[in-house]
């Protein structure tokens, strides 16, 4: 078997500008870190301990090895029953932003029903879909899953509508780099978790999660899987949804890619996964047959033509706008009202961490307490 290190993906390997790109914190550095602030967790130890390299010995050539991962930007005793990516993957879920997507909006704000994603319903079947890619090409399926489920942490309420929203105001206020979900949930595990301390995960995961939208590849091909698979989710639980709350019916669907795909979103999911693989399989990129990925782009154009759009509009998009846009200005003008984030930067950004970790109706909440007539709410109880 080649070595480890000889894949041509691996961390020796990697694009030097992928760090740069993503904007990722240094690695490498000393347990009390650069400001002395992060807690680095004592270990126990018991009678069992995990062999890392035998655990992953029978992966690719081509996948990333957790013992060859370039390291945290603050160096912590390695975990004795768990892969530095299945503790990444566990800090993770038991962050307080992945709790709080399931009260953020997929596409559909406030649905009635439920049956509809939601963020994290949606960031559970990118996991789930990621890992069986990982798994059939022999790639670190813990790595896939650590980016899968950390890539949305930063999506802020209201769908992509409200992303809209905060990036038109930070251009508005000057802001030429606006606001992307991908590089707020890098800031999210780097910064804003653990009370400012970040989750001081590993190199690869932060990368994967900046990386899996946008013009730039993540480095490992785990991180390439989820950036796929994050489409071939959205793509079809999308088309179920929109399909379920009567925005279009099966007859709007684009004959062509239903026929190369399937009519049933399992036969879709089915066949998106079955070409990745073996498209990919054996190669240095994940990619996929130019005929399937023609027909899948094909599906994603027929959602922003048909969908997405009409969905914020019928959920109101004008009053999402609203919404954020006056708890923008509002906040901005009085800072004190913002949760202590001991990030020493400037209001701006403090303002649009706070509003991009909202729920929807933690922001809905705020709106009515700083806009509404207190009056309304004894009215709307009296009259129930």
């Amino acid at each position: 078997m080649r070595d480890a290190s000889a894949g041509p993906r691996g961390p020796a390997e990697a694009p030097s500008d992928c760090g740069a790109a993503a904007g990722l914190r240094p690695c490498g550095g000393t347990s009390g870190g650069e400001s002395g602030s992060v807690h680095v967790k004592r270990e126990s130890s018991g009678r069992i301990s995990l062999d890392a390299e035998l655990f992953e010995a029978g992966l690719s050539p081509r996948a990333q090895r957790s013992t060859l991962s370039k390291g945290r930007a603050v160096a912590e005793e390695p975990c004795r029953v768990r892969t530095e990516f299945q503790r990444d993957r566990d800090r993770i879920v038991h962050s307080k932003s992945f709790r709080r997507l399931k009260h953020k909006t997929q596409v559909f704000i406030a649905p009635e029903g439920d049956h509809y994603r939601t963020r994290l319903t949606h960031t559970l079947e990118v996991s789930g879909i990621a890992r069986a890619v990982a798994r059939a090409l022999r790639l670190n399926e813990d790595l896939a899953e650590a980016i899968a489920l950390g890539h949305d942490l930063g999506h802020p309420p209201f769908g992509h509508a409200g992303e809209q929203v905060l990036d038109s105001v930070l251009r508005s206020l000057g802001r030429s780099e606006g606001f992307r979900h991908n590089l707020q949930s890098l800031r999210v595990v780097e910064t804003l978790e653990n009370e400012g301390r970040g989750l001081n995960l590993t190199w690869e995961v932060r990368d994967g999660i900046a990386l899996h939208t946008g013009p730039v590849m993540p480095a490992t091909l785990e991180g390439q899987v989820v950036r796929i698979c994050d489409r071939v989710a959205y793509i079809n639980h999308d088309i179920d949804d929109a399909l379920r709350a009567g925005l279009i019916s099966g007859e709007d669907l684009p004959r062509g890619p239903m026929a190369r795909l399937g009519v049933s979103g399992s036969e879709r999911i089915d066949a998106l996964v079955h070409d990745l693989i073996d498209s990919s399989f054996g190669r240095d990129a994940v990619r996929q047959s130019p005929e399937v990925a023609e027909a899948m782009e094909e599906l994603r154009d027929f959602l922003f033509a048909t969908v997405y759009g009409r969905s914020t509009r019928e959920s109101g998009e004008g009053r999402v706008r609203a919404v954020l846009e006056a708890l923008f200005h509002h906040f901005a003008e009085h800072p004190d009202l913002l949760p202590a984030l001991p990030t020493g930067e400037a209001v701006l950004r403090n303002v649009t961490d706070h509003i991009a970790g909202m729920t929807d109706r933690y922001a809905m909440r705020c709106y009515f307490d700083f806009f509404m007539p207190r009056g309304w709410s004894l009215l709307g109880r009296e009259g129930a």
